[in-house]
């Protein structure tokens, strides 16, 4: 793969500076580590000499690495062959399959989320199921490069997935036709009382410029008379840091954005707003950011920033909680080092690490009939194996305190599909902006 192509694929993991790896870096080694490097060579011969099987070399030294990696955080990874070519179509687009963000989790091919309108959206799966079964073959405990090759296929095929979503006692078995998939980072639509929606689907190259194109063409729509905009950054997994500070800029004149602190030199970053850019593109229009456990990471970053200078009201469910910075490290041509680098911090200081970005107005999700199973056996950052520690120490019981029913969110699935809301959080999102003054949803910037 070309060193360009290697580059554009950093815009899909959760982060973004790019740093070489340079020889004498790499040939930096403790003095100290010299006895657990025998260790491992021992380690190493004794296998090729007894296992009950020959082993290639190649195979020995990768699982070396993934286990050496593993052990820091769920985030650092090697990436070669088909990881980076994963990547990079993703970043093209025009792919025939399922139109699915999964992970391997402790074994099991995990939906990160479904990109919206593709085929397993419009199937049912939803971000938390795990995938047993491709076509009645049990695929947990294989790689998840083979996964992805079986979901991967012509358009018009099928396959039939087995899914096991958490809470519920059966697996489900569904179908899916693939299609082609044109990834649309970014998408708007102007709803009734000229209220506009930009949704974020996920924050690779040039999402700054797309939304702005997007409140443009919602201007143009609205006749310049926009009286409300929602910001949607669920199930946004993040992306590029870059593009995360371009997007915030856009709603700000002046201030942090977010600062990047790491050990290594040049690892501390300080992301402001850039008055002479364009400054507060809505000037003057109330804005709702809507989140919820599926927005990690570059939309955290987004969310924190807005919430902080008050720009934003943000309403939904609390983030992900993914304060990290990975650094994608070339290692030759066709092979990289997705390494956490870095924290980074909201514009008040706050770690989102574990805790994630908590809402103004928690909203759930209860057009979704399944949603008090999703919520119990939810994954957030603080569950993943070998996570990063938020430096304060938050605990969940102690971010999850409000636990009194709201009259408000009391309709169930069925009695709101009766009355044509199909996405309870954003119909409340409009409807507050509908409802209320702009000094209330959007309030003046806090002066630093």
């Amino acid at each position: 793969m070309k060193f360009a192509a290697l580059m554009r694929s950093a815009a899909l993991v959760t982060a973004v500076a790019l740093i070489p790896a340079t020889t004498a870096t790499m040939a930096q080694v403790d003095g100290r580590a010299g006895p657990e490097f025998a260790k491992l060579f021992a380690v190493f011969q004794r296998v090729k000499a007894s296992y009950v099987e020959p082993v290639e070399d190649d195979v020995l030294i990768r699982g070396a690495i993934d286990g050496m990696l593993a052990a820091l955080d769920p985030h650092s990874a090697y990436l070669d062959g088909g990881d980076l070519q994963r990547l990079e179509t993703m970043i093209d687009g025009n792919y025939s399959g399922l139109g699915l963000s999964v992970v391997m989790e402790d074994g099991a091919v995990k939906v990160v989320s479904p990109f919206r309108g593709s085929p397993a959206d419009n199937a049912g799966i939803k971000a938390g199921d795990f995938i047993t079964h491709l076509d009645g073959t049990l695929i947990y405990g294989g790689s998840l490069d083979d996964a992805v090759a079986q979901m991967r296929g012509p358009s018009g095929t099928s396959i039939r997935l087995t899914i096991f979503r958490p809470g519920r006692d059966e697996p489900l078995e569904v179908e899916v036709t693939r299609g082609v998939i044109e990834l649309e980072p970014v998408t708007h639509e102007l709803g009734a009382g000229n209220i506009g929606v930009i949704t974020v689907n996920e924050f690779s190259a040039d999402v700054g410029a797309d939304v702005f194109s997007a409140w443009q063409d919602i201007r143009k729509e609205a006749a310049g008379r926009v009286n409300g905009l929602v910001l949607d950054l669920r199930n946004n997994p993040g992306g590029s840091l870059d593009e995360s500070v371009a997007l915030a800029d856009l709603f700000l004149t002046e201030g942090r954005i977010v600062s990047q602190r790491g050990r290594a030199r040049g690892e501390t970053i300080l992301y402001d707003a850039e008055t002479h850019y364009r400054g507060d593109m809505a000037e003057g229009v109330p804005v709702i950011v809507l989140i919820n456990a599926g927005s990690a990471s570059a939309s955290e970053i987004v969310a924190g920033a807005l919430q902080d200078h008050r720009r934003a009201l943000v309403m939904g469910e609390r983030s992900f909680g993914k304060g990290s910075v990975q650094s994608l490290l070339p290692l030759g041509p066709d092979a990289a080092l997705k390494l956490t680098t870095a924290r980074y911090f909201t514009p008040s200081g706050k770690s989102v690490q574990e805790g994630g970005i908590k809402p103004d107005i928690a909203v759930p999700q209860i057009s979704d009939p399944d949603f008090a199973l999703r919520q119990k056996y939810q994954t957030r950052e603080s569950d993943l194996r070998g996570h990063l520690i938020n430096e304060i120490g938050i605990k969940d019981e102690e971010m999850e305190s409000d636990s009194i029913a709201d009259p408000r969110f009391q309709l169930t699935a069925d009695e709101l599909k009766d009355q044509g809301v199909e996405d309870f959080q954003l119909h409340y999102a409009m409807e507050t902006l509908r409802r209320t003054t702009a000094s209330t949803v959007a309030l003046r910037p806090a002066k630093r």
